[in-house]
């Protein structure tokens, strides 16, 4: 039998820290698991991924009623992942907003995700009882949309895909300050298994252009100041190509998944092996940049069943 997937063996709790980004913007991080980001208006909040159950939302609103006791509002959704949205309901949020490409993965495999993430974390899990069911948005957008809160503007912007096809990203102009989803990591692994290699570093180039002088990213320790920035923004682009690359190459020559997995482990293994999710990450990542490399341009739907085929054939 294959051995277990590398998150199913992470059970100890991780230490939160509550940072802020800017004034009345803050980072909830958590040693590399999943990020929310909170933005304080003049009269309300919104807050950035909902996390994976109510339980952990709950640590969110703690922090959040540490700084303001302002009603939340706004939950924005950077992308679709069972991890980051099946909290939501915890917040009693009068709109929910993600882009329409995020919402029609939720219609396409909204309950596949959740069914594969359950089995992959059952540390972020515990508390699933109290899921309401999907996280369904009541607005939606294409390109851009702009929320205020008070005066305060709050972008929220389809940059391109990356992590997802459906990733935005939150920009607070006042502060020139960038809520990243997954797109953007610090000291984690990038989580490819429903990504597009080939558009992930045009759109970081997208996001470097707004020079923004802090990041809220999607795992790791929250960006202060423009060299961290700059530095997360090349470190990801440089994980990213390095999967890509060794696993296109055994693509080009007709090589086995298994071998796509070997090439991808010799060269990322030096670099990235001490990362948070890195061993969890690496079967999906390897897996749909062997795909992406033949040819498919939409992700495969992962479900609990697909997890266990594809562990146990790259476990040879």
């Amino acid at each position: 039998m294959a051995k277990a997937f590398a998150s199913q063996g992470d059970m100890s709790e991780k230490e939160i820290s509550f940072t802020e980004v800017g004034e009345g913007l803050y980072a909830f991080t958590a040693e590399g698991d999943p990020n929310s980001g909170v933005i304080v208006g003049d009269d309300s909040v919104m807050i950035v991924e909902a996390q994976a159950t109510p339980r952990l939302a709950h640590k969110v609103i703690d922090c959040v009623r540490s700084v303001t006791d302002k009603p939340i509002t706004h939950v924005a959704l950077t992308h679709y992942h069972a991890v980051r949205v099946l909290g939501a309901s915890a917040f009693g949020a009068q709109q929910i907003l993600m882009s329409d490409m995020a919402r029609a993965m939720v219609v396409e495999r909204g309950q596949e995700d959740w069914d594969s993430e359950f089995q992959r974390f059952p540390r972020l899990f515990e508390g699933h009882e109290s899921i309401p069911g999907l996280t369904w948005p009541t607005t939606t957008f294409s390109d851009t949309m702009t929320v205020y809160l008070g005066n305060r503007r709050i972008d929220l912007m389809h940059l391109g895909r990356a992590h997802t096809a459906g990733d935005i990203v939150i920009h607070v102009p006042d502060q020139n300050v960038m809520f990243t989803g997954d797109i953007v990591e610090y000291h984690s692994a990038c989580y490819c298994g429903d990504g597009h290699f080939g558009d992930w570093g045009d759109t970081l180039d997208a996001i470097k252009w707004f020079d923004v002088g802090a990041i809220a990213p999607g795992r790791g320790n929250a960006l202060v100041g423009k060299e961290m920035v700059n530095a997360a923004i090349e470190n990801t682009r440089d994980f990213v190509a390095s999967t890509y690359r060794p696993a296109a190459r055994v693509a080009a020559r007709n090589g086995t998944l298994k071998e796509a997995w070997d090439a991808v482990r010799a060269e990322c293994d030096p670099k990235f092996a001490d990362y948070a999710i890195y061993e969890h990450c690496l079967p999906f990542n390897v897996a749909r940049a062997y795909d992406e490399a033949r040819g498919i341009d939409t992700p495969r739907i992962w479900t609990a069943q697909r997890d266990l085929d594809m562990w146990e054939a790259l476990q040879g």
